[in-house]
């Protein structure tokens, strides 16, 4: 060998010995955890064949159970000898040379780390001990430890939070700008930017409660219901249309304005969850208990020419189940409806012993025919309710008017008849009918009821009194039909009086029935409650029940997504075997028991103190946790890039919604109605062509795009025409969903028509153009003051000397362009049909335009910092 080859061998083979032996020495300081080491490793490598889905199992080896791993194999070999790695089949087959004994095969493309290698065989020499996984045990409310940080902790949160920091070898960040935490506040709680005025009142409000006053302010904003609503508009697919292939239009905007007021009445979350699981079923349910319970209406529905409607109807029930399961209970349920599922414990029968919950609404399975479908609920006004008041006693007073003149008619009747049948015999009467004259020529025994009733129909008809209340009659039918067909209506939940049996559907066929099963809950979670009825209303209870250890975990772990932008848990998702662990564990078992015992009193005059969201949330945004700086040293960035350990401040890009709103709202254009019905901003209108095109589109509502007018084209996003098979491009663009399904945790991605949109989009072309005006109009005739004010209106903040001359030179270029270019300025001013202030001549404003839409475009801008 030649001498330098054998030196840098022997240096590789020492380099390899010291990491190794560091590695060991690390290990050996921190005792395998089967949860936070070795779950993660089996589910992920190991479950598919060796866990909870029988029909799969190979070997007849279960890894998700210790007695199966510790037994006996039918080969004569034990996978786990607790104690002994020598002994164990599992070790042998992970370090196996041999590519047809090596596991996982080869064929899975997943092979085992040499740490993770290691891990499994250092657990087994500790014992193999095996733990439930972490959601499934009961939540335990823990001490927080003590502050290792000089007093930076306000609340328990920041406990939790610091002890993970230090544990890491980190250090807080210091606290965000004034200006930094009205902006990301207002952001956070309402979804909308804070004005000039609302920061200059904070930051000259010195008071040691001036940020916690400013935080109920927000909390008790209208807005802060529509900010909330919107992640849970999400969860539970809303959206205008039906989806599928006609996706026609429907109505459910009833239920998202009910939504809305629930957040911002600060509804108690376990009573939030009861209405909309079944609202309907409870006691002498009022009217808003009923509209809520239209959340599992949400889901898609068909009626395709050709459909089966079995088939249909199965989709929706699964839709239900699968929606019930990722909101709260953050589970991938779906999994086992085909089968059980390959890595949580629960099985395909019991999928569809949750299925029966919701296997009893009257439904037909194409039922989107109309719009909004059975069962549904009338939702008048209080002018249509007072109008069918009017028609109903107006019907009643003619009715009883027709009743007292047919009764006076029946007693002219019999002599009518008589000299009727004497001009018969004289054959004077050419006036009568040919039928009558038969009816006339019979004896009145002789005569059917039919025939009777056509005969004093007939008298009636000559009297003109008679003939004026019967047209009478008819008019108010007729209002009172159309009065009705303009009624508007919601989607809600009902039982059927004798409910549908539930069978096990083989391999998840609609047709394939198997094993018939009533409505329960899985057997490995908490046990279904023994005094609740075995309905929805049951199961609503049990979702809520104190024993249930996932719901509480579920939902705070979402409301801290809703702040943070991740969740303690990342995967909101799944919280089952193949989701992340939690990040801080102890915090979120924490946060969870507060959230249903809340034994803090966060929010004054907020209702009960249980299950209180705006205390959640209070809570969180209070916290020092909360109000760091997100600038952070590039190194720890470096270290943590997720921010999982929450050593600095939280930055993200904000929702798709809050980007346009922002504009809407920095520009002065937005108009703030509060629920009602969706509208149509811009969009390109051929975007719907395809289904526009279509023979039959006429049919159909929701087929051809109409834009909205007037104060409908600058709403907030949340009420935007939502089309599931073309979602609003200006917001899906930014990873809005489609919501053809439930979506608790929304991805974040960068292309290049998020730039297109921000630039040449109507909404933001028209928002620019405000925004300049606004400038103009409100800023000192000064262009320092001008740039200071647009620069300050859109981030909060005043410019830097290096930002504020970039601006300088952005403005001089557009106004030499558009002074040698004036066409391109009227162009520019006169988009989509406006009229600007003739107050300022067109290459000025032109060029303050361009300076705002620079302004909007700025990452700190469209970033939630």
């Amino acid at each position: 060998m030649y001498p330098i080859l054998r030196a840098i061998l022997l240096c590789l083979s020492a380099t390899v010995c010291v990491l190794t032996a560091g590695f060991a020495a690390e290990s050996g300081n921190r005792k395998i955890d089967f949860s936070r080491d070795i779950r993660p490793i089996l589910s992920d490598r190991c479950f598919r064949c060796h866990g909870p889905d029988a029909a799969e199992r190979k070997a007849d080896l279960r890894l998700d159970q210790r007695e199966s791993a510790t037994s006996l194999l039918p080969s004569g070999a034990t996978a786990i000898v607790p104690g002994d790695r020598s002994a164990s089949e599992l070790v042998r087959r992970i370090l196996s040379e041999d590519d047809a004994e090596r596991m996982p095969p080869a064929e899975m493309k997943k092979p085992l780390t040499a740490e993770e290698k290691e891990k499994l065989a250092r657990w087994i020499t500790e014992g193999a001990e095996y733990r439930q996984h972490w959601s499934f045990l009961a939540a335990r409310r823990p001490q927080p430890p003590p502050d290792p940080f000089s007093n930076w902790a306000r609340n328990p949160i920041d406990h939790f939070v610091a002890d993970q920091m230090h544990r890491e070898g980190l250090q807080p960040t210091p606290e965000a700008s004034r200006e930094t935490l009205i902006r990301r506040l207002t952001l956070d709680l309402t979804g909308l930017p804070p004005t000039l005025t609302e920061i200059d009142a904070f930051l000259t409000d010195q008071s040691d409660q001036a940020y916690e006053h400013l935080v109920d302010r927000l909390l008790a904003s209208p807005h802060y219901g529509e900010r909330m609503a919107l992640d849970w508009l999400d969860a539970s697919r809303f959206a205008d249309t039906n989806g599928y292939h006609l996706d026609n239009g429907r109505d459910m905007t009833r239920w998202r304005a009910w939504v809305i007021r629930a957040y911002n009445d600060n509804l108690p979350f376990d009573d939030f969850t009861v209405y909309q699981i079944a609202g309907d079923l409870l006691p002498f349910a009022t009217l808003d208990q009923q509209v809520a319970s239209g959340f599992n209406r949400n889901h898609m529905i068909n009626f395709e020419g050709g459909a089966i409607p079995e088939e249909y109807l199965n989709a929706y029930i699964v839709d239900r189940v699968n929606t019930t399961g990722a909101v709260w209970l953050g589970l991938t349920i779906g999994c086992a409806q085909c089968h059980d599922h390959k890595y949580d414990p629960i099985s395909q029968r019991e999928f569809y012993q949750l299925y029966a919950y919701f296997n009893n609404v009257p439904e037909e399975g194409l039922d989107g025919r109309s719009g909004n479908s059975e069962p549904k609920l009338a939702l008048p006004t209080s002018e249509q309710t007072i109008r069918q008041s009017e028609l109903n006693l107006q019907l009643s007073q003619a009715s009883a008017e027709k009743t007292k003149l047919e009764i006076e008619l029946g007693k002219q009747q019999p002599a009518w008849e008589q000299e009727a049948v004497a001009q018969l015999s004289s054959q004077a009467s050419p006036t009568v009918p040919e039928e009558i004259r038969v009816i006339l020529t019979k004896s009145e025994s002789d005569r059917s009821d039919e025939e009777r009733a056509q005969l004093a129909d007939n008298f009636r008809r000559q009297d003109a009194n008679w003939v004026a209340l019967v047209a009478r009659l008819d008019q108010i039918n007729q209002d009172s039909n159309a009065l009705q067909s303009s009624i508007p209506t919601t989607m809600v939940m009902r039982e059927m009086d004798t409910p549908r049996e539930t069978h096990v559907l083989t391999r998840g066929k609609y047709d394939a029935h198997g094993e018939q099963v009533t409505a329960a809950v899985p057997a490995s979670f908490h046990p279904f409650p023994s005094t609740a009825p075995s309905n929805r209303l049951g199961l609503a209870r049990w979702l809520v029940s104190p024993d249930n250890p996932l719901t509480a975990r579920v939902i705070v772990n979402r409301y801290w997504q809703t702040i943070f932008g991740l969740g303690l848990v990342k995967t909101a998702e799944d919280f089952g075997s193949q989701g992340e662990s939690p990040s801080h564990p102890e915090l979120l078992d924490w946060l969870a028991c507060e959230f249903q015992q809340a034994t803090l009193a966060p929010v004054a005059g907020s209702g009960r103190e249980a299950w209180n969201i705006k205390g959640l949330m209070r809570l969180i945004v209070t916290s020092s946790t909360y109000r760091q700086s997100a600038q952070a040293p590039p190194e720890r960035y470096a270290h943590d890039p997720e921010n999982r350990f929450l050593a600095r401040g939280a930055r993200y890009r904000l929702p798709a919604e809050f980007v346009r709103d922002q504009a809407l709202s920095l520009s002065g254009l937005i108009k703030h109605n509060i629920g009602g019905p969706s509208v149509s901003p811009y969009q390109p209108g051929e975007l719907w062509g395809e289904l526009s095109s279509r023979q039959d589109s006429n049919n159909w509502t929701a087929q051809s795009f109409t834009l909205s007018e007037g104060d409908d084209l600058y709403r907030r996003s949340m009420y935007t025409f939502w089309k599931r098979t073309s979602p609003p491009p200006q917001l899906s663009t930014f990873d809005a969903p489609d919501r053809e399904t439930c979506v608790v945790r929304r991805g974040r991605t960068n292309t290049p028509l998020q730039a297109l949109i921000l630039m040449n989009d109507p909404t933001y072309v028209e928002a620019s153009r405000k925004l300049a005006e606004r400038t103009l109009t409100e800023a000192p005739n000064d262009r320092e003051a001008r740039l200071s004010f647009a620069f300050r209106t859109v981030t909060g903040r005043q410019p830097q000397p290096a930002e504020f001359a970039t601006l300088e030179k952005i403005l001089a270029d557009q106004l030499d362009y558009f002074h040698h270019n004036p066409a391109s300025a009227e162009d520019l001013l006169h988009k989509n049909g406006a009229s600007p202030t003739a107050d300022h001549p067109a290459e000025l404003l032109a060029a303050w335009s361009m300076v705002s839409s620079a302004l909007l475009n700025l990452d700190e801008v469209v970033c939630r910092n």
